[in-house]
């Protein structure tokens, strides 16, 4: 903010770091998404009946997650509190009048989708960006022995998500070079936007919470309160690591050992519903496809936001294990409803609360599902039952 201040209109130049940060980004997540729901589908292991009864519910906390997003979204408008200029602009004022500037040739060569640049003989510096990085990223693994196509798979995700730790690892970067450029372009009104979005997505994520508390006491032998002060260990660590896979074995051990659940139906949920369930996630990408389309003015249509609702849903499967997995998946949110990938930045300054507000509702809907999952009927252990009596 500082800089901001300091450097004032000239702050635009901190628009390059954001820019190449989104753009490497989005050409990173069709195909990173594409081999996490492989890899998923491939190596999870689900049959029986069960296995319909939990896909059923996956699909209906997601849709749940989503819709209630867009409804607070919708009747709070938080992209109406702020207008602010056009974030990716600049080219003509860069540009000479003959051609265009270095910086400009830069953002224009640093790949837009991963496998575009092969296919366009004039873009060799695309190529060469995607050479050096999976060049690199593949020393580390290029011993590893391929035995079959699983294999192949899990070659594959490895790699892109040693990738994908690169660009994230830019990221604060992308974060200080938003704010200087925003407070130094446009003062401080855009961030009354973002203070109104937050409280946004605090609300939709606590009526989501309350969507899982009604559904247990309804459909659970499960009592709702008892069962959030005994997740207690699984939910502050899913808070504080940022990760709901990390989680994964400390909500498995809270749902058999301290809830009482079933191993069937805390396996079910924590750890095969976990590689689907991101009802969190993909209820605050619903809301920020919103927020920006309402902050530059583009309405979305009732068709536009069920394309955003499809495309959450099928982008929250498998994204689980993705590190910083709403920003990966928002590219591809944005690009279906056709809304600029470029104004993600603006939310970079937020994310890294709402992400964890976001991880903690993914794992709580993950213990909805084992609830639910486990039945109206508490199963007691064979070991626990009382033996019969002699006096008959």
């Amino acid at each position: 903010m500082i800089t901001g201040l300091l450097i004032g209109p000239h702050a635009i130049v901190f628009d390059l770091p954001s820019k190449i940060i989104l753009q490497l980004l989005g050409a990173l997540a069709p195909p990173l998404i594409l081999i996490a729901v492989t890899h998923v589908l491939m190596t999870t292991e689900i049959s029986g009946r069960t296995a319909g009864r939990l896909a059923g519910l996956l699909l209906l906390n997601t849709t749940v997650a989503i819709m209630i997003g867009l409804g607070v979204a919708n009747i709070l408008r938080p992209g109406s509190w702020s207008k602010p200029a056009e974030m990716g602009g600049g080219s003509a004022e860069h540009a000479g009048e003959g051609g265009v500037s270095p910086v400009d040739l830069l953002v224009q060569n640093v790949p837009k989708s991963l496998f575009g640049p092969l296919g366009d003989n004039s873009n060799i510096i695309g190529v060469i960006f995607i050479a050096i990085a999976f060049g690199l990223a593949l020393r580390s693994v290029r011993s590893k022995p391929i035995g079959n196509v699983q294999d192949l798979v899990e070659l594959s995700y490895e790699v892109l998500l040693k990738v994908l730790h690169w660009i994230i690892a830019l990221v604060p970067l992308g974060v200080f070079a938003v704010v200087a450029k925003v407070v130094g372009t446009e003062g401080f009104g855009p961030f009354k936007a973002m203070g109104v979005f937050i409280v946004a997505v605090l609300v939709a994520l606590a009526l989501q919470t309350t969507w899982y508390m009604v559904r247990i006491r309804l459909f659970s032998w499960v009592r709702p309160w008892t069962m959030l002060s005994q997740m207690r260990d699984a939910l502050v660590m899913a808070f504080s690591t940022d990760s709901s896979t990390v989680t994964m074995p400390v909500t498995y051990a809270c749902l058999k050992d301290k809830v009482g659940v079933r191993e069937e139906s805390a396996s079910m949920g924590a750890l095969v519903g976990a590689n689907f369930n991101n009802d969190g996630t993909a209820l605050y990408e619903a809301m920020a496809a919103l927020f920006i389309a309402q902050m530059i003015g583009q309405d979305l249509s009732v068709t536009q936001q069920l394309i955003i609702v499809l495309t959450s849903i099928i982008a929250s499967v498998g994204a689980a294990g993705i590190p910083e997995a709403g920003l990966v998946t928002m590219t591809l949110v944005f690009s279906a409803v056709g809304l600029p990938i470029e104004y993600i930045a603006l939310l970079l300054t937020v994310d890294w609360f709402l992400d964890r507000c976001r991880t903690t509702i993914n794992v709580l809907g993950d213990v909805n599902v084992s609830c639910l999952l486990d039945g109206k009927t508490r199963h007691v252990p064979a070991a626990d039952t009382p033996p019969p009596s002699d006096a008959a």
